[in-house]
């Protein structure tokens, strides 16, 4: 139906015919002469209609915004002073010889130019939304993100392979999606968390080297990074340690940038453990654009007479740290208090702190509720521990070490952007040396940092079962600017160690049977050294696209309360459906008083 896209138009082809397809971006009558933006998915192209054909400029009157147009005419250069340079076809115009209006359309619930319309309606209207150029031009950027990296992975030798969606639950941190199975009474699939154990099976049955580009379903809560249903690049390969995985993952993601962004990241990435990012950012997923960092300080608070820093400061589950805001001493208490109510989200009780006005003064050189509490000997240490200097502001956080770490660790990025502090575009790096476990804190015992399947460090089940506390794991996370894009590890491939994690986990032999069996067994079977990684596509575009939601790069997302407001799901089935699947719906009791 057409010749050209209609943002493939240039100079080149002035005195062509063509013919091109598209929406009615706006429409101008100038005194005779009707002047129509077309718009495809290639950008815009200006057509004219003048009055000399009449059959033709009748029809062009008729045309109004979001019409479908099949246009034909004469490529020609736009007179002098009219030249558009905004547009990608801004030095020509097509003059229309034949107009067809392949479909009308309503007035749109919103113009694609408002950015003031609510997600709510975008998303309601998502079809629509997806015509605007920003929307547009993200999921051309999607796809060349997903094209790049299937065509790494097919040069080095990986296997593009599907694995089942209807699967049984595992525990991989989060809840499942069930699916009833009408054949079998009172049974469930469930959807997958990842395709971890398939990928692992591949591995076994000599596959070698496996990609995969799935969708992925987690029940859980949701916020702007998170979605129910999302897409991840799931990758294993056999004989391979993690050193050889993360050299080569990084040069995928530094060919990614480069050819898509023309951005060269560095060579190699920086590497850090687990401990060291905990204990200067407070997080797993730092943001090294940001050179705020926490500084412990809980020796010199453990004698002080303020049981606020002293409780925490002597509790081996505690952390006091402090936090300097280079010439923060000019936040206005309206400002602190906004950032106290900021840390609360984190689980911090308050947000002490010290304004530095002259260092060289010492304790009268300060502004601070908390300084009657301290003695001049903490005072000092903070002064020169922190490196203060006049017209700075020292936070604290003082509680649990974990409400420390992600509060402070949420401030210093917090402070970072609002301070204009943030240095540098690209920030990447690997995190490594991650514990084996951590506290399980609703039913005691341990929880798998990452999952199940992680290696440890430690080669026999003897030494794994002797001090689990410290055990670390062959776990990697590639973070790029505070988020965690990639997450891998070497897997268990002995079925010893792997029994004996999951019975550190609180998995007994017969649950583990149950539950896992399929695994077991195939790691009795010659089961190769294997290791992998998957990446989150949707985070990884969002990043590169400059987006704070997923939702800005995914087609047909879900609200932050996991409905899809374009097909009103989730939604109430029929009766006879439900009586297919054996199910029965338990009403809510009624709340009235009769």
């Amino acid at each position: 139906m057409r010749t050209h896209y209609c943002g493939e138009l240039n100079e080149d082809h002035i005195d062509q015919q063509v013919t091109v397809c598209g929406w009615v971006h706006r429409r101008r009558d100038h005194g005779g002469v009707i002047f129509i933006d077309l718009r495809d998915r290639e950008g815009l192209l200006q057509v004219v209609y003048d009055p000399d054909r009449p059959d033709v400029f009748a029809t062009a009157e008729k045309v109004r915004s979001e019409y479908v147009l099949r246009v034909t005419g004469r490529v020609r250069r736009r007179p002098e002073g009219t030249e558009n340079p905004k547009m990608a076809t801004g030095q020509i115009e097509v003059l229309g010889l034949e107009l067809e209006i392949l479909n009308a359309s309503e007035t749109p619930p919103f113009q694609l130019d408002d950015e003031q319309v609510s997600e709510e309606h975008r998303l309601r209207y998502r079809y629509i939304d997806l015509r605007r150029p920003r929307m547009l031009e993200n999921m051309k950027l999607r796809s060349r993100v997903t094209s790049e990296l299937r065509r790494y992975l097919d040069d080095n030798g990986f296997l593009d392979m599907e694995t089942p969606m209807l699967t049984r639950a595992t525990p991989e941190g989060a809840r499942d999606f069930l699916v009833p199975s009408r054949l079998h009474p009172g049974a469930f699939y469930a959807l997958p968390q990842s395709p971890q154990l398939f990928k692992q099976l591949l591995m076994v049955s000599g596959m070698d080297r496996y990609y995969q580009l799935v969708r992925c379903f987690r029940d859980e809560d949701l916020r702007a990074d998170r979605q129910p249903e999302f897409t991840q690049l799931d990758i294993e390969t056999s004989f391979m340690d993690e050193e050889a995985i993360m050299n080569m993952m990084e040069k995928m993601i530094r060919r990614l940038f480069k050819a898509v962004l023309d951005v060269e990241l560095p060579d190699p990435f920086p590497r850090m453990t687990h401990a060291e990012a905990m204990h200067r950012y407070g997080s797993d997923r730092p943001d090294l654009r940001v050179p705020l960092e926490l500084i412990d300080v809980g020796d010199v608070m453990a004698e002080v007479e303020f049981k606020v820093f002293s409780g925490p400061a002597k509790d081996p589950h505690g952390r006091v740290a402090a936090l300097r805001l280079p010439g923060g001493g000019a936040l206005s208490r309206k400002e602190i208090d906004e950032y106290t109510d900021f840390v609360g989200i984190y689980g911090a009780k308050g947000l002490a702190y010290i304004k530095v006005n002259a260092v060289a003064k010492g304790r009268e050189g300060l502004q601070s509720p908390i300084l009657k509490f301290l003695p001049d000997e903490a005072i000092n240490a903070i002064l020169e521990r922190t490196g203060a200097e006049d017209g700075d502001l020292i936070f604290f956080g003082a509680d649990k070490k974990a409400v420390v770490n992600e509060s402070l660790g949420a401030l210093r990025v917090r402070l970072g952007h609002d301070r204009g502090l943030v240095e540098g575009e690209w920030k990447p790096l690997w995190v490594v040396d991650f514990p084996m476990f951590e506290p399980d804190e609703e039913g005691g015992g341990f929880a798998a940092l990452h999952h199940p399947f992680t290696a440890p460090q430690v080669e026999d089940v003897a030494a794994l079962e002797a001090d689990p506390h410290h055990v670390l794991s062959r776990a990697y996370d590639m973070v790029i600017n505070g988020t965690e894009v990639g997450g891998g590890s070497i897997r268990i491939h002995r079925a010893d160690i792997q029994a004996a994690v999951f019975r550190l986990l609180g998995i007994a032999d017969e649950e583990a049977r149950e539950k896992f069996g399929f695994l077991l067994d195939a790691l009795k079977y010659g089961c190769p050294p294997h290791g992998g990684i998957a990446f989150g596509l949707d985070r990884l575009v969002m990043l590169m696209a400059g987006e704070g939601s997923i939702r800005e790069v995914m087609a047909f997302p879900k609200t932050q309360s996991g409905n899809c407001l374009l097909t009103q799901a989730p939604a109430p089935v029929s009766e006879a459906q439900l009586k297919e699947l054996h199910i029965a719906v338990r009403k809510k009791p009624s709340t009235g008083k009769s």
